[in-house]
């Protein structure tokens, strides 16, 4: 895979950061993975590897060409020397990179330039005669030099007019050199930003016009062409402009510069993710990854058109195998709300689906501080006082300083803001990594680092200044709850300066808890996935992705950032004048972003495995999880879970046993005596049907009415079946005697699903409301019928098409004609949550079985998971066909189709794992045993099907 970015950081760096690169995401090297100097050729002893990079422009420069060059020192006189090297044409400076590294880099800004010509041609700067020299001359106020010895350190400045003479191995090249360096000099000494941004942009765009992608480039002479555009790789801090190209099987970049290499190529077939991005708050990033899981990506590309990437996004979706609709924030915090994503890998996921790249240093991942003690000798992973308050932003965590932010803030005219800086900008990231990205730092500072005092000197002292300091609220990166320590060690002994008491700035000091920088970081991954963190990372995601970012929500949390840092808070595009857009754009960039907002409700808490369902927390149930277990014994629940566990990893193997045809309509109902001998149906044929699967005969017909049953249950004891009715009843049935000995006109339209637990009976009806009715059925028939007391009534404002209990019978969930999907709190009889999410009738519910959350299937052909804390709709699927009804295990789902298909989806993955044919007509009911191993469906087909799992 080529275009991988990383930062440079040293041969020894590198390794072990590619050893890593699956746990952390990092900022990219500006030359590409696929074309470092650095190891792509054999460098001979004493030659420059790797001096210049994209990293020595100005922010917003572009490195336009190269002309193999010397350096002529002391020109014309006994004393000339050459310094062999290449001449480098930037938008806004003259570079030479010598060969040696034992000299430095020049760079010569133009708008310092006195004199642009060629050598030895007095005022040469308009008319030019050919000559045989090839000779260019450059006098100037100032000159740069950088990295003498290949070493990393601030730029030495050297002022005082003086005049450079390069010498170009092609003399012909030598007057189209000059012309485009007048150009740009021009250009460069124009008094208005806007107007030098405009001048240059026109000069790119006309190279870019003039040049094409090279077709000679293509991995193999048969690849078709799909489209060509122009556009620019990012990476950070810096751009390099270029043509795109994809082919059938190949997407390409060639920079116009050809450098690092002249084209970067990525095959099709290895990508994996696809990502549209914002760029300068502009909608015209792509984000190409190769890899499932790392946020470090393989190509960003930023394009001059929102339609050429569009065209480019939607041709890769298109033609990948192995893509998938791209992952919500609400499949991902399903995950990891399951427990199948750590923290980290939840909050690497958020950040990505916010616009959050290693690529744009304005937008890097942002993690939080999760400790508070960096002053004890042991860190007390048991102690809630250990730990920030995620519940709020690092600027409200001092309440004195609270308290003056605020009294400011009131006074404040509009718009207000509470905090005068972010908690994540480029200088903030860099801050933090300059001992691995130092010259990231000094081409964002103008060739200096920071003050000796100010660098990340310290742990503790950096916290310290985060809860107290006037104007620091930043807060982490990802590299915090990495494996790769290189940020923390001054491994390339950078000469980072002196503090004010007299120490050099060395390797980062560490809490006293922290033996090693290897133990501090992995205490701080044992803190990050600590129980008190999963028990409130939602308090910190409400406040950075979700429903706190903004308004009144954000104004209560005290979580408000100036107004440029929110998208949409400025409309570049309705900026008239090119200096102020300029200026703000600059702004927007270096002051920092927040991210794009993921959540607008709160976000649901993670389940901590407490219990394995709520249904343990009665007391029968409490009883035995608290009573010790010998060892080699296993209680009857623990062989319960680990059967389901079985079948449900074994549930793609579903293979077709034996299927009965014994009704004369579609089955609507099914359910099973305990030791599984009878299975009794209903039917829109009205009747109710008792089938032995020992013998495989039809043993009993039973019709109560002329009209359709709808649903049917079986009550603990296998001695009464229940059914309900379309002509508004709801009949119960004695096995023993074989005949109807209960009726309960309960409704006033039809019943459509009758659900059963601890005596009481919970009916829905088309009628609009779903009745929870107390009493038990006449043991024998003929003595008097039992009462049935109403004990409550849910109003619904359409017909109620379908109903389930969770494991407890404390929650009802209910769902309507017009897709409304409905949790009720049974033991209060209230509404918690009412949540629109199908476009059509809802045709099946279900909590899972830790009912912490709700799945639901419409005849819109979707499949959606809602949060019951929150009432959150956390995952939409959908199919291409209504799926009527199904069964699941809380990440796994079983689900009948319309087509009469049995589909198995994989809800965390987010895709369908199997297709099962088995009913002619749509499958309308599914039952499972409670061991998950037995499973029966009924379809409109009229038919029963017996499935076996294969293990």
């Amino acid at each position: 895979m080529t275009g991988q970015a990383r930062f440079h950081r040293g041969a020894e760096a590198c390794r072990a950061s590619r050893q890593c690169r699956s746990r952390r995401p990092r900022a990219a090297h500006p030359e590409g993975r696929a074309g470092s100097g650095r190891g792509s050729r054999h460098a001979s002893p004493g030659v420059r590897r790797g001096g210049f990079s994209l990293l020595l422009l100005n922010l917003e420069e572009y490195y336009f060409e190269q002309h193999r060059a010397n350096h002529i020192l002391h020109k014309g006189s006994h004393h000339e020397r050459k310094i062999r090297g290449s001449l480098k044409i930037c938008s806004k400076s003259v570079i030479f990179e010598p060969d040696s590294i034992s000299q430095p880099i020049i760079k010569i800004p133009l708008r310092d330039c006195i004199k642009i010509g060629k050598h030895g041609e007095n005022g040469a700067n308009r008319h030019f005669t050919k000559a045989k020299s090839g000779g260019i001359s450059l006098i100037f106020s100032q000159v740069y030099f950088i990295k003498e010895h290949n070493v990393v350190a601030p730029y030495k400045i050297e002022r005082g007019k003086m005049e450079y003479v390069f010498e170009l191995d092609v003399p012909g090249k030598v007057e189209d050199v000059v012309e485009t360096l007048l150009q740009l000099h021009r250009a460069s000494c124009l008094d208005k930003l806007g107007d030098q941004t405009a001048m240059i942009t026109a000069i790119l765009q006309s190279r870019l016009a003039r040049t094409s992608f090279d077709k000679n480039r293509f991995q193999n002479i048969s690849e078709k062409l799909h489209m060509e555009c122009k556009a620019e790789m990012v990476t950070p801090l810096v751009t390099n402009p270029g043509h795109v190209c994809i082919t059938d099987t190949n997407l390409y970049f060639q920079p116009l510069n050809g450098y690092p290499k002249p084209v970067v190529q990525i095959t099709l077939q290895d990508v994996r993710r696809i990502y549209k991005r914002r760029h300068g708050l502009m909608p015209l990033g792509l984000e190409v990854f190769c890899t499932e899981d790392d946020l470090c990506s393989d190509i960003y590309l930023k394009f001059y058109e929102p339609q050429d990437r569009d065209d480019l996004y939607f041709y890769i979706a298109t033609y990948l195998e192995h893509h998938v609709a791209e992952h919500t924030a609400e499949s991902y915090m399903l995950q990891w709300q399951r427990g199948h994503l750590s923290n980290y890998q939840y909050l690497l996921h958020l950040n990505n689906l916010a616009d959050r790249s290693c690529n744009d240093l304005s937008q890097y991942p942002v993690f939080p501080w999760i400790i508070h003690d960096y002053s004890s000798s042991e860190l007390d992973l048991s102690n809630p006082g250990t730990f920030r308050d995620l519940s709020k932003p690092v600027g409200a965590l001092n309440k004195e300083r609270l308290e003056r932010l605020l009294t400011r803030y009131q006074e404040m005219p509009e718009p207000k803001f509470m905090y005068g800086s972010h908690y994540s900008s480029p200088g903030y990231v860099l801050f933090y990594l300059v001992r691995i990205a130092p010259e990231y730092m000094l081409c964002l500072q103008n060739g200096r680092f920071d003050n000796a005092d100010r660098m990340f000197n310290s742990i503790a002292e950096t916290w310290k200044n985060c809860l107290d300091g006037a104007t620091d609220f930043k807060e982490l990166i990802p590299e915090f709850y990495g494996d790769d320590v290189s940020f923390l060690v001054n491994s390339l002994k950078l000469d980072l300066g002196k503090r004010q008491g007299g120490q050099m700035v060395d390797d980062v000091e560490l809490p006293p808890w922290a033996s090693s920088p290897e133990d501090f970081l992995q205490k701080s991954k044992d803190a990050l996935e600590s129980n008190y963190v999963s028990e409130h990372l939602h308090e910190w995601i409400d406040l950075i992705f979700g429903y706190k970012q903004k308004g009144s929500d954000a104004v209560g949390a005290h979580n408000v950032f100036h107004p440029l840092t929110y998208e949409g808070g400025v409309d570049l595009n309705s900026i008239q004048d090119p200096d102020e857009k300029v200026a703000m754009l600059t702004q927007i960039l270096e002051f920092g972003q927040t991210p794009k907002q993921l959540f607008v409700t709160p976000h649901p808490r993670r389940i901590t495995p407490k219990f394995k369902s709520l249904s343990q927390t009665s007391s029968y149930n409490a009883s035995m999880a608290d009573s010790p277990v010998s060892p080699g014994e296993e209680s009857f629940e623990d062989l319960t879970e680990e059967s389901k566990t079985l079948a449900w990893n074994n549930i793609t193997k579903l293979q077709l046993h034996e299927h009965y045809k014994i009704h004369k309509e579609a089955v609507t109902g099914i359910t099973v005596s305990r030791n599984g001998s009878s299975v009794f149906t209903t039917s829109q044929d009205s009747t109710l049907k008792m089938f032995s699967k020992e013998s495989k005969m039809l043993q009993r017909s039973i019709s109560f009415s002329n009209m359709a049953l709808s649903s049917c249950l079986l009550l603990p004891g296998d001695a009464t079946v229940i059914t309900s009715s379309w002509d508004n009843n709801v009949y119960f049935y004695s096995i023993a005697f074989g005949r109807r000995q209960d009726t309960l006109m309960g409704h006033d339209d039809a019943v459509s699903k009758i659900c059963w637990h601890d005596n009481r009976l919970y009916s829905a009806s088309w009628d609009s409301t779903v009745k929870v009715w107390s009493g038990v059925p006449a043991e024998m028939p003929g003595t008097k019928r039992h009462h049935f007391d109403l004990l409550a009534e849910l109003e619904h404002d359409v017909s109620v098409d379908t109903i389930s209990l969770n494991a407890a019978s404390t929650l009802l969930v209910s769902g309507t004609k017009e897709g409304t999907v409905n949790i009720w709190d049974l033991t209060t009889a209230t509404l918690m949550h009412q949540i629109p999410c199908h476009s059509g009738i809802v045709c099946d519910t279900a909590f899972s079985p830790d009912s912490r959350h709700v799945l639901s299937t419409g005849a819109d052909g979707c499949l959606n998971v809602i949060d019951v804390q929150t009432g959150m709709l956390i995952s939409s699927m959908t199919s291409d066909e209504p799926q009527r009804c199904f069964v699941w295990d809380g990440n796994s789902v079983l689900s009948g189709s319309q087509s009469g298909e049995l589909l198995i989806w994989d809800l965390l993955g987010a895709k369908i794992s199997e297709r099962i044919q088995g009913h002619t007509g749509a499958v309308t009911c599914i039952w499972m045993n409670e061991q998950c191993s037995s499973i029966i469906t009924g379809g409109e087909d009229r038919q029963i099907i017996f499935w076996k799992l294969q293990y």
